[in-house]
C-alpha cells in the first residue's frame, strides 16, 4: 500500500479571541498559510488535488472551498469541510492521507482553520423569540453531555490532581513556549503577528489568583479560546522519501461522560499497531485544552513528559477548536526536524472522541 509523507507543514500564529486575528474569517486566516505551504514545498497550485479543512464554529458555506479559492488553488480543487469539533484538524489529515494512500489523489492539503472571534451567533426558537446558545449538544437526550470544564474537573478529582499541580503544569507550558518560540519555517506571520500572542511569563502567584470556573478549573489551567489555521501538504512517500510520513492514525469514540480521557484508547491503539511503547517516542504533542486532561492522559499511558510539548502546548497558545489538532501536528513535524524519531500527536473532543496520529520522522528533512 502507498505510504503518505508530509512534504511541508505550517501554521498561522495562534491569537486569543478578540486579538490580532479577530478581523479575519477562517478562510482569510487559512489562505496565507496554504500559499506558504506550497511555496515551502516547492509545489504549485496546479499540483493540488484536494483541500480538506476542519472547521467547528463557522456558519457553514464550506469554508474549505472559500479557502481554496482565496489561496489561489485551481477552481477544480473542490474543497471539503469537516466538523468533528476539536479532533477535526487531525481527522482532516487522516482523511487526506486515505485519499493519497488509495490513489484517489496524489497531493492533498489538509488541516483546519477557526475563528472564535468571528463565529456567528447561534439560536433556536423563532425569529421573534430567539434562544441563543453557546454550544450545540454533543450527545443526544439520554446520554451524558457535560460541560467540558466540568468534565475536566471531574477527571482531576477522579485521578487525584490538585489545583496546585494543574497550575504548575500550566506555568510550565508557558515557560517552555517562552524558551522555544516557533521557528520561521513553522509559522506564517500575519496581521502583524510573528509569534503566538497569548504566550507569557505566567507565574504560580498569577495562576493562583485566577478565579475558579468549575471546581479546580480556572482560566489559568485551561486553554483560552483562539483563532488560527494550520495545514500540511500530503503526498505519496515515493515522491518524498526523506520527508516524515504518517505511520499510523485512528479516531475512536469513548464515554461521552468523560470526553477528556477519550484520547487514551486512541493513543494506546496507535502505539500497539506500531509495536512500540511510549518510551519509543521522540516527541509528543498532546492537546492541552485543560491541564487536567493532558496530565491525566500522560499519567494513564506513562508518556515521557520530558518529550511532551517541549515547546509549550495549547495552555500557552490557545485553543482554535477545529484547527487545534492540525496545530499540534505542525508543531510535531517541526520538532521532529530537530529530534528525528517517532512522534505522536493526540487530541480529545466533546462527545467523547479521541484522535491519535503517529509520525515517522526518522529520515526527516528540515522543514
Amino acid at each position: 500500500m502507498t505510504g503518505v509523507a508530509i512534504l511541508s507543514a505550517c501554521r498561522s500564529p495562534v491569537a486569543p479571541r478578540g486579538g490580532a486575528l479577530a478581523g479575519l474569517q477562517p478562510h482569510e486566516i487559512a489562505a496565507p498559510v496554504i500559499r506558504a505551504l506550497l511555496e515551502r514545498a516547492g509545489c504549485g497550485p496546479d499540483d493540488v488535488d484536494e483541500l480538506i479543512c476542519a472547521n467547528a464554529l463557522g456558519a457553514g458555506g464550506n469554508p474549505a472551498r472559500l479557502a481554496a479559492l482565496a489561496s489561489g488553488l485551481p477552481q477544480r480543487v473542490a474543497g471539503l469541510t469537516i466538523d468533528r469539533q476539536c479532533v477535526g484538524g487531525l481527522d482532516a489529515v487522516l482523511l487526506g492521507a486515505a485519499l493519497v494512500r488509495s490513489g484517489a489523489a496524489r497531493c492533498v492539503i489538509a488541516g483546519g482553520a477557526e475563528s472564535y472571534s468571528r463565529r456567528p451567533l447561534r439560536a433556536t426558537g423563532t425569529p421573534d423569540a430567539p434562544r441563543f446558545y453557546d454550544r450545540p449538544p454533543f450527545a443526544p437526550a439520554g446520554f451524558p453531555d457535560p460541560d467540558l470544564a466540568a468534565a475536566a474537573d471531574a477527571l482531576a478529582t477522579r485521578v487525584g490532581l490538585s489545583r496546585d499541580e494543574m497550575d504548575a503544569f500550566a506555568t510550565g507550558s508557558h515557560a517552555k513556549a517562552m524558551a522555544r518560540p516557533p521557528r520561521s519555517p513553522e509559522l506564517v506571520p500575519m496581521a502583524g503577528l510573528d509569534r503566538d500572542s497569548f504566550t507569557r511569563a505566567l507565574t504560580p502567584r498569577i495562576a493562583a489568583r485566577a478565579q475558579p470556573l468549575v471546581g479546580q478549573i480556572t482560566a489559568a489551567n485551561s486553554a483560552v479560546a483562539a483563532d488560527a489555521a494550520a495545514f500540511v501538504l500530503l503526498v505519496r512517500s515515493d515522491d518524498a522519501p526523506t520527508a516524515p510520513r504518517i505511520a499510523e492514525g485512528v479516531t475512536l469514540g469513548a464515554d461521552p461522560a468523560n470526553p477528556a480521557a477519550a484520547p487514551d484508547a486512541a493513543i494506546a491503539q496507535v502505539l500497539d499497531r506500531a509495536g512500540i511503547g511510549p518510551g519509543g517516542l521522540s516527541r509528543i504533542e498532546l492537546m492541552e485544552a485543560y491541564a487536567a486532561q493532558a496530565m491525566a492522559t500522560a499519567r494513564a499511558l506513562s508518556l515521557p513528559e520530558e518529550r511532551m510539548n517541549v515547546g509549550g502546548g495549547a495552555l500557552a497558545r490557545g485553543h482554535p477548536i477545529g484547527a487545534s489538532g492540525a496545530v499540534n501536528l505542525v508543531r510535531l513535524v517541526h520538532e521532529l526536524a530537530c529530534a528525528p524519531g517517532l512522534g505522536l500527536a493526540a487530541i480529545a473532543a466533546a462527545g467523547g472522541l479521541g484522535t491519535a496520529v503517529l509520525i515517522d520522522g526518522r529520515a526527516n528533512d528540515q522543514m
